[in-house]
């Protein structure tokens, strides 16, 4: 029925461009006349006196002449009917207001004449009433009616009842397009705010039902398919907190989520941002503050080189310093799959873009794109990165994270770069696999590279990144989608986790502060639980652990740590000014110069040695034999 009576009004209110001016000229004329006489018939309580009816034409014409006048010039015969709003009904009111004062001005200055004297004062009051609430109505009618309809008629045209957590502009927005849009699958039913002034209020028409701590009370009293939370501004805990609280009362019910910072200013929110509430959002969505005019200084007009750009982590770092305008960008990748996604996102049809393949270790490609690229940045994110699969194949570590990094490094000695920054990883403290070890000795080497030339190294450590391309939550998403079970190494296995979009933009706040020579650490937050990640990716999927989807226990793999550190053992840490940027403090800082030069020329004799043998495929114990000489903290 509902659905019958909302085309009915459809067709009804369907009035083209030239019609909708004509109709509201008649329509107005009929309604001013029909105003003015009941003013009249109000003011003599339905007996209207003879002298007043035989003047009542001229007093109609005098009326109409000057309210659709006023009419025409507020706009209102050139607006938009069916989404007639604030400010239309401003200049509706002004218009009216306007020509009701003109009239009385009018009425006054004549009021010794012969036709227009005596003229009830009252009656020009009663008729700006009428006129304002009689015209008004008809301007708001079709919204009224269509919204009116939307919201009764929704539950039988198959939308998805929504309560909204955030009642203010993201979900007064929201609100308002799930209204106006006729194709949007969600229907407001109430909002949750923690302002308690807002309590009762109705916004864009739906009521605020009440606080956080009303949520559950809410959902057992209304129909409710999905919550939504519409607060663009709310970090990881405060999402946690409310997913919590709905799961408390309803744990199937699908909660969705605004991405954070969006361009609400602009309007650019909309329905096609709402999305399932995902691990990234519980665990990632901390602002990070940093200095963006140093960040830009460092990079704008520059020439830059970002190895394993096809990678999670080169792939953000390449958009991130795309955003900084530099002088020109080559991203590198032996992928060149990922490299062809990664151009299409970069909008590679510019020319400062050069998409290269190639090889890290192959020294003699290196020169020619060192040579023809003139790099003056160089941001190393290429690596092996698999800790089980290393352990067996050393070698093949080492010619890559330690020989492609050395080969890297020289070239951009040899062709003037400024800084080198490379990407190193939380693994690479106090080492037990060989993919850390093959890190520690590429951030050694590059340190000691550092004292030798004008080139500035820098080496970054963090930890595990959301989302990353082989992580852990592509695998267990994977192993949920297929019913499970879910795999986890022991249940007491504890990793750091940021966004990468978080650990990148503070990648590039290390390097722009970086003097050369610094390993710099990040603060990752508080380590998580596997198995509890595990658990969340299950319920967030709309299963119950154990319950729906097992988990299973597979034991700690090769090279495996229960727990990363932030700092090795012979290491300290010092402020760099920003809260989540620390130097590493080595033992080595400690020691006169010359030292320093004799511990660093052996280092770097113990590296090119390592790299033969990688090169000669040497048995696996040598390889680690010689790690644990350069890297002493290695414990395999």
């Amino acid at each position: 029925m509902n659905k019958w009576l909302l085309a009915l009004v459809r067709e009804a209110f369907r009035i083209t461009k030239w019609k909708r001016r004509a109709f509201f000229l008649i329509a107005d004329t009929v309604l001013i006349s029909f105003s003015l006489y009941a003013s009249f018939w109000l003011r003599f309580d339905g007996r209207i006196p003879a002298e007043f009816l035989e003047q009542l034409p001229l007093f109609l014409a005098i009326f109409l002449a000057v309210k659709l006048i006023f009419l025409h010039f507020s706009g209102m015969y050139s607006f938009s009917w069916r989404f007639f709003g604030p400010m239309d009904m401003a200049r509706f009111f002004a218009g009216v207001t306007s020509s009701t004062i003109v009239l009385a001005i009018i009425l006054m200055s004549l009021r010794g004449s012969q036709y227009l004297g005596g003229f009830p004062r009252s009656v020009v009051l009663v008729d700006y009433a009428l006129t304002l609430g009689l015209l008004g109505g008809l301007r708001l009618s079709k919204r009224v009616v269509r919204e009116y309809l939307n919201k009764s008629g929704r539950r039988l045209r198959g939308r998805k009842g929504a309560l909204i957590i955030g009642a203010g502009e993201a979900g007064n927005i929201m609100a308002r397009e799930m209204l106006k849009n006729e194709k949007s699958q969600y229907a407001p039913v109430g909002f949750i705010d923690d302002d308690p002034a807002k309590r009762g209020l109705s916004i864009s028409g739906i009521k605020v039902l009440g606080t956080r701590q009303n949520i559950g009370e809410v959902l057992r009293a209304n129909h409710i398919d999905e919550v939504l939370i519409a607060i663009p501004s709310a970090r990881s805990k405060e999402i946690r907190e409310l997913v919590n609280l709905v799961r408390a009362e309803a744990p199937s019910k699908k909660i969705s989520v605004l991405p954070g910072m969006l361009g609400l200013v602009e309007g650019k929110v909309s329905l096609n941002d709402i999305k399932e509430v995902s691990v990234e959002d519980l665990l990632g969505r901390e602002k990070v503050e940093v200095d963006e005019a140093a960040i830009s200084s460092f990079i704008k007009g520059k020439r830059v080189l970002i190895t394993g750009a096809g990678g999670s982590i080169g792939s953000e770092l390449s958009r991130a310093v795309f955003s900084y305008k530099p002088a020109n960008l080559m991203v590198l990748d032996i992928d060149e799959t990922e490299l062809f996604y990664l151009m299409n996102r970069l909008q590679s049809g510019q020319a400062k873009i050069r998409a290269v393949v190639a090889d890290i270790r192959d020294a003699a490609k290196m020169e020619r794109i060192f040579a023809s690229g003139q790099p003056e940045i160089v941001i190393h994110s290429a690596a092996y990165k698999h800790v089980p699969i290393l352990e067996d194949f050393p070698e093949e570590a080492i010619k890559t994270n330690v020989l492609g990094t050395k080969i890297l490094a020289e070239l951009a000695i040899k062709y003037g770069a400024e800084r080198f920054v490379n990407i190193s990883t939380d693994k690479a403290i106090n080492p037990t696999s060989v993919m850390g070890s093959s890190k520690r000795v590429a951030e050694e080497l590059l340190r000691a590279m550092n004292r030798r030339n004008s080139t500035r190294f820098i080496s970054v450590r963090f930890g595990n990144v959301l989302g990353s391309r082989g992580s852990v939550i592509p695998l267990f998403e994977d192993q949920i989608k297929r019913g499970g079970p879910v795999t986890v190494t022991h249940p007491e296995m504890k990793r750091y986790f940021m966004a990468i979009s978080e650990a990148v933009i503070l990648v590039l706040q290390a390097a722009a502060a970086g003097e050369g020579g610094e390993v710099f650490v990040l603060d990752m937050g508080e380590p998580i639980k596997i198995v509890d990640l595990a658990k969340e990716m299950i319920r967030l999927s709309g299963f119950e652990p154990e319950e729906d989807i097992p988990i299973v226990f597979s034991g700690i793999r090769s090279g495996e740590k229960l727990f990363e550190e932030l700092l090795g053992a012979e290491e300290g840490s010092e402020s760099t000014g920003h809260p989540k940027i620390f130097r590493v403090r080595s033992s080595r800082d400690r020691l006169f110069n010359d030292e320093i030069k004799k511990m660093d020329d052996e280092l770097l004799k113990k590296v090119d040695e390592l790299i033969v043998m990688s090169g000669n495929c040497a048995y696996k114990e040598e390889i680690i034999g010689m790690i644990k000489e350069i890297v002493p903290t290695y414990r395999p």
